[in-house]
């Protein structure tokens, strides 16, 4: 758009111009410095404004580009059982258009920079985040910024996007390897938050309307509840200052300097929200499928507890890589699968600790064995001191690798920011990753794998083998 210059003073048509306001000077703002790199490279600086917006910056100066990202403390778990899907609906949906650009326009800026711009929900927080050209940042923080702040949730696109949601369901479905998981959720945690799939099923999405989406956003995306990051070759001042100027301009925070600022919501709590500790459960879905696809799992820890640190070694030396317990027992001297690994996960209050294998329908309940006897003999046995060891290297090296690039390192500024509050550095990552020993691996062991663990499958059982499954886990 083209913008008429304004007149000077001394051509202007009113004999005695009025002197225009000046510009509400820009509200206070509280930054930090939390970790000082060594010539700038590595510096980590947070500013608080007013109103609870806040934004952490990194500064790689060895690089040409900058990721960006803003995430908002939201997931599927604040969702009621009706709303189920409601984060990941809306998540579609602030791409379809504000009230300065169309959803053609969002996407073709970005593209025409060559940036990147994507979304992506969760069950406790959601984010969206651009990469482009360090000289191109200005435009990618209008444009994220611009879709959280004055997004119109226009009424043709919720019943558009409905379709696309209900593919993307079906998608998944289609891909055991992928529902297998939100099965094992749904197995360990019940009909609960933490239970229901984060895309929310066919019924709820189609239950969803334009008005109970539209409440469900300005509830969550307040600036309290938002936090931007960005990492990359940058300026933090500046960063703040656009990010302030598009959300000041979009009426989500205070111009004036004496407007009452807001507090940031703190982090999630470590408590008061129902934590399901399922045990001998089992799930099992009848599909055909050319593979049998299982999770075998228990309650973990919850991202709070240190102990995190030692069921990461735990997990990576159980089924972590070629060399694991898991992949040398199963796949290397059987050849009863072609993939099987472990993961854990960690919520504010609790969290799972899972193990996957896909193989045929007629090697399931030996690989199921194999799994439970390597669980059962870790609970009471531990680790050896090679095998920390050599999980210690694996785990560190791999948290170094997978920082390499920036936007890795925005999404750990904003996992940090919102699960932890505070930023941990890949120094302080690895010293507490090294420091865990063989009897810390033993005692998180003995307490995590030492119960009657849950049992998930998606592939073409019979009725007959499903009941024997019961049996295995007994």
């Amino acid at each position: 758009m083209t913008r008429t210059p304004r007149a000077s003073a001394r051509h202007a048509s009113v004999p005695t111009a009025r002197r225009a306001a000046p510009a509400p000077r820009p509200a206070p703002s509280r930054t930090s410095t939390l970790r000082r790199g060594e010539n700038g490279a590595g510096t980590i600086r947070k500013t608080v404004l007013p109103g609870g917006l806040r934004v952490v910056t990194e500064t790689v100066p060895t690089v040409r580009s900058v990721s960006f990202g803003i995430w908002a403390h939201v997931g599927s778990r604040d969702e009621s059982p009706s709303l189920n899907g409601a984060t990941h609906y809306l998540e579609h949906l602030l791409f379809k258009g504000t009230r300065r650009r169309s959803a053609l326009d969002i996407s073709s800026v970005i593209d025409a920079v060559g940036g990147e711009i994507n979304a992506f929900t969760t069950k406790e927080f959601t984010c969206y985040h651009a990469r482009v050209l360090d000289t191109d940042l200005p435009l990618a923080i209008d444009v994220v910024s611009d879709m959280l702040t004055g997004s119109l949730i226009p009424p043709e696109e919720v019943d558009a996007e409905r379709g696309v949601i209900l593919e993307e369901i079906a998608m998944t479905e289609d891909d055991p390897s992928d529902s297998v998981h939100d099965l094992f959720s749904s197995t360990l945690f019940g009909d609960t938050p933490l239970g229901r799939p984060v895309l929310g099923t066919v019924e709820t999405v189609n239950g969803l309307t334009r008005d109970r989406i539209a409440r469900f956003y300005r509830r969550h995306y307040d600036p309290t509840r938002l936090v931007v990051t960005a990492a990359g070759r940058l300026d933090h001042d500046d960063v703040v200052r656009q990010v302030r100027d598009a959300f000041v301009s979009a009426g989500a925070l205070p111009a004036d300097a004496d407007a009452a600022g807001a507090d940031a919501e703190p982090v999630r709590p470590r408590s008061g929200q129902r934590t399901i500790r399922g045990a001998g459960r089992l799930g099992v879905v009848r599909r055909r499928t050319e593979q049998a696809h299982l999770v075998l799992g228990l309650p973990g820890v919850s991202r709070h507890d240190e102990r995190r640190w030692a069921l990461s070694v735990l997990a990576t030396a159980l089924g972590g890589g070629m060399s694991s317990r898991l992949f040398q027992e199963v796949r290397e001297k059987r050849g009863l699968a072609y993939n099987v690994y472990t993961y854990t996960s960690g919520y504010a209050d609790c969290g799972l600790f899972g193990v996957y294998a896909g193989c045929r329908t007629a090697q399931l309940r030996d690989v199921l064995a194999i799994c439970r006897e390597q669980l059962t003999r870790v609970a009471q046995e531990g680790l050896g001191e090679e095998e920390t060891r050599r999980a210690v290297g694996q785990l560190a090296g791999a948290t170094v690798l997978g920082l390499e690039d920036t936007g890795s390192l925005m999404h750990r500024l904003g996992k940090s920011e919102l699960c932890w509050g505070e930023q941990l550095s890949v120094d302080g990552m690895l010293e507490r990753i090294r420091s865990v020993t063989t009897d810390d691996v033993r005692a998180v062991a003995a307490e995590v794998l030492g119960g009657r663990p849950s049992l998930s499958v998606v592939g073409p059982l019979t009725e007959r083998q499903s009941e024997r499954l019961s049996d295995a886990l007994a």
